[in-house]
């Protein structure tokens, strides 16, 4: 493995790209190839001097031709136009309002040099990298305090080439935590879609301490045997929406986060107000669909509806600790079909990885009113498995019209819980004594009539 460097560029490489841009231009020589599109500026990634062949470097034509389009910030945006052929780059950063468009063919390639993807800080709201204490990589295309920025194409690829990645961190040779195909920070109104992602060393789309992002028709896979591999993983974020997707990965399809222990409860930005709709979801070693474990700084007002999860170990998970603080609410489920999957619903207060020893056992997570609803599976091994913490059980867990044909191998209890309560109607095979409190109402759930009252009008 090359030890991890900070990639560095010489300000003359710029200013010699932006000439050599500028005098085309006067002379009437650079060409529009891209369709026509939102923009009123176009520019091809090859005036920068990029090769398409997979072989030839092209980090610093991408941050070229980045840094030249800024000059159409005022001026409506530009679009950066990928045409056909496999681009190999490293580690880049994005503008505002900007365009990354991918021609039908073009593949954006990661380099597999470790020194083309610099180190940088942790998250503050995580204290350390994910996989290993201290900074972490940066990832392939990031964009940092962004607006306006629309990457998108006609079924593009990015493809992370994470093999390396994951041979690293199996052999314990990271310096630093793994990056991701894609990252915004602090940033607001981004549309992603219409690409395909491939081989994420660790997650593919990643949007952190970002509002108003909407993923769509796009396509995410890894190798079913890769190590911690996600899809989406919307962190701290709000006003996100994602839809008509297909994911296939080995640890998590889509996962919600917002910080790690007592940095996420410092930080103090929630995930709140997310759609999630139309989605196939694939998660070999994980959950098609996870809340946590890191959610320290709280998540709530999610609301899903049209899974299809089939080939999963686990279908839908709520993940928390003592330690974590923070907490899970107003979640509602709907719509789903869950096929090939071994444990369907999953609550557990026991996910006990920590950044580091400082966390305090004493912050408690809260997760209340949580509602699934409208739920078929076939060949469930397990239809629920709920664990609580003995001193904040999990309240107003809420189940309606579910109904799973369990496999012929699973056992004769389908539910198992403790320290949870809450409410359930039309439930098939029979939740647990917890989830049928004569006493309970549908009044204590969030976004639940009673089932029995809609099937009779």
């Amino acid at each position: 493995m090359t030890t991890a460097m900070p990639l560095c560029r010489s300000a003359l490489q710029v200013v010699l790209a932006l000439v050599v841009v500028l005098a085309a231009a006067a002379r009437g020589e650079l060409r529009d190839q891209a369709p026509p599109g939102s923009r009123p500026h176009s520019v091809t990634i090859t005036e920068f001097g990029a090769v398409g062949d997979g072989r030839t470097l092209n980090t610093v034509p991408f941050q070229n031709a980045v840094f030249y389009v800024r000059s159409f910030a005022d001026k409506g945006g530009a679009q950066l136009y990928v045409p056909r052929g496999r681009w190999l780059t490293g580690s880049f950063n994005l503008t505002s309002h900007l365009t990354l468009y991918l021609e039908q063919g073009a593949v954006i390639v990661g380099v597999k040099d470790s020194s083309q993807w610099p180190i940088v800080e942790p998250l503050p709201s995580y204290g350390q990298g994910t996989d290993l204490p201290g900074p972490r990589h940066r990832s392939l295309i990031n964009g940092y305090n962004l607006t306006d920025v629309v990457i998108t194409g006609n079924n593009g690829v990015i493809d992370g080439q994470g093999l390396v990645w994951w041979q690293w961190l199996r052999s314990h040779e990271l310096n630093h935590s793994r990056p991701h195909i894609l990252e915004f920070l602090y940033s607001e109104d981004i549309v992603i879609s219409n690409l395909t992602f491939l081989n994420s060393p660790a997650w593919s789309i990643h949007p952190v301490y970002c509002s108003s992002v909407k993923v769509h028709n796009v396509t995410i896979e890894t190798s079913l045997d890769s190590p911690l591999t996600d899809g989406i993983v919307p962190d701290s974020c709000s006003n996100l929406c994602i839809e008509d997707s297909t994911i296939s990965v080995s640890h998590e399809a889509i996962s919600l986060k917002s910080g790690w222990d007592k940095y996420g409860i410092s930080f103090g930005r929630p995930t709140s107000d997310i759609r999630i709709s139309r989605v196939d979801l694939l998660s070999s070693s994980g959950a098609a669909l996870a809340f946590g474990s890191e959610m320290s700084g709280g998540i709530s007002d999610i609301h899903v509806n049209h899974l299809r999860i089939h080939d999963s170990y686990k279908g839908i998970s709520f993940k928390t600790s003592p330690g974590r603080g923070g907490y899970i609410e107003e979640v509602v489920i709907s719509e789903v079909q869950m096929e090939n999957v071994y444990v369907g619903i999953e609550f557990t207060g026991n996910c006990s990885t920590h950044p580091d020893d400082s966390f305090d056992l004493s912050d408690l997570p809260t997760i209340d009113q949580v509602t699934m609803k409208n739920m078929v599976g076939t060949n469930v091994s397990v239809a629920g498995v709920l664990s609580g913490i003995d001193s904040a059980p999990f309240t107003a867990i809420c189940l309606s019209n579910l109904n799973f044909s369990m496999a012929a191998d699973s056992g004769s209890s389908s539910w198992s819980c403790s320290n949870v309560s809450g409410y359930s109607e039309a439930v098939f095979p029979e939740p647990c004594t917890e989830l049928r409190d004569p006493s309970s109402s549908p009044s204590i759930c969030f976004s639940l009539g009673s089932y029995s009252a809609i099937a009779t009008a």
